[in-house]
């Protein structure tokens, strides 16, 4: 089958072994699910064959493919980038050179015909669509460090082997040794491989299509990507897409610290034992400062230009000024305290804590300021649509 797209004009033809994955799995799994539970029953032991597969294989891509070798937003020992490599390849969603490949493409180039899977040709092609499909060449590019990781250009070697035994034979062993026999193996393969396999494709598949498309934009309005925490429940913390499109050199999604997000989690205790390291996070000062920013452009889009918008204009930057500068300044005072507290330095620490209050007054000051400014904003008449 062959055609060309509307909104790039790049031929394509379909990709029957990946159109038949994609379609046959789902129904393997419904069938397979419905025929063991009416024939054999349910235990306890399948939906937790599932829940380690699930996570295993998930994380595998969060964690890894997508947070480590795509971002670089750490770094980690050869035992845990083997793990990945093992398990993302039993997700069946490419090698990681490639999947990294695409996605840092995406990254660069969002929104346009080059991301690979840009929401702008429509929801379907961004959450399954450009998976189902040939395009041109194959893409391969901006991945020379990921080639010469040799665990990395083990895994593209023998992707299909890896994945066949990491996310087909592995569940079933589970099976096998949790519920005996062929029927466990069966178990194991329907609940651990075939459900699992949907799952988690169609949770990486909505982070490209719905987060994209559903929620807020409260760090940046330059392109689709969106916040939407239900999707971070399925996807391992990965709902908080419009921060990470900000600020895509931080381990952290859901930078928060009650955002639900396993993957900074899994990263950060891996760190306490010294397998993860150089963990990254973007400074409070500028993520609380591109809210302003983001908020603060909605509302200027909405305005005319003339001295009122001019005069708005430099009151916010004025608010972002003193939040950076204030929320920099209590950071600093943090770390001074908890050396003041090493130290037993009783002096030191009454300066400090008197430091620290005044800073957080500073940061209320400047958002009540930017609070007011808002308000004002509103007041005005908007432009006519």
């Amino acid at each position: 089958m062959e055609s060309s797209t509307v909104d790039s004009g790049v031929k394509w033809k379909l990709d029957i072994l990946n159109a038949s994955f994609l379609t046959g799995t789902p129904i393997l799994a419904v069938v397979g699910m419905i025929w063991y539970t009416m024939t054999y029953g349910v235990t306890w032991k399948e939906p937790t064959i599932l829940f380690v597969m699930y996570w295993a294989t998930g994380l595998s891509i969060t964690a890894g493919y997508h947070r480590l070798f795509s971002h670089r937003t750490h770094s980690a020992v050869w035992p845990l980038r083997l793990f990945y490599a093992i398990f993302a390849a039993g997700a069946y969603q490419n090698s990681a050179i490639k999947w990294c490949s695409d996605h840092r493409r995406h990254h660069l180039k969002v929104d346009t015909d080059v991301d690979p899977y840009s929401v702008t040709r429509g929801f379907f092609w961004a959450h399954i669509g450009w998976v189902m499909v040939q395009e041109g060449e194959e893409i391969v590019e901006k991945v020379e460090d990921l080639q010469a990781d040799p665990i990395l250009a083990w895994q593209a070697r023998n992707i299909f082997k890896i994945g066949f035994l990491s996310g087909v034979v592995f569940p079933g062993f589970l099976g096998l040794w949790l519920l005996g026999g062929w029927v466990g193996f069966m178990g194991g393969l329907i609940w651990g491989g075939f459900l699992r396999l949907v799952l988690v494709h169609h949770g990486t598949f909505l982070i490209n299509s719905g987060a994209h498309y559903w929620g807020s934009q409260p760090y940046s309005t330059k392109n689709t990507s969106r916040d939407f925490p239900p999707l971070s429940w399925v996807t391992f913390g990965e709902g908080y897409h419009n921060f990470h499109h900000a600020f895509q050199a931080d381990y952290r999604n859901g930078h928060r610290w009650f955002h639900w997000d396993p993957s900074k989690w899994w990263i950060a205790l891996f760190s306490i034992i010294g397998m993860t390291k150089a963990l990254h996070k973007v400074p409070q000062w500028t993520i609380q400062s591109a809210r302003m920013k983001t908020t603060f452009e909605k509302k200027e889009k909405k305005m005319q230009e003339g001295a009122a918008l001019t005069a708005f204009k430099k009151r916010s930057n004025e608010c972002s000024k003193h939040l950076r500068s204030a929320l920099r300044e209590l950071s600093n005072d943090r770390s001074d305290l908890a050396t003041a507290k090493a130290q037993s330095d009783s002096e030191r620490k009454t300066t400090i804590k008197d430091s620290i209050r005044k800073s957080k007054q500073r940061i209320k000051d400047a958002r009540s300021e930017f609070s007011q400014l808002i308000t004002e904003m509103n007041s005005v008449k908007p432009i006519a649509a």
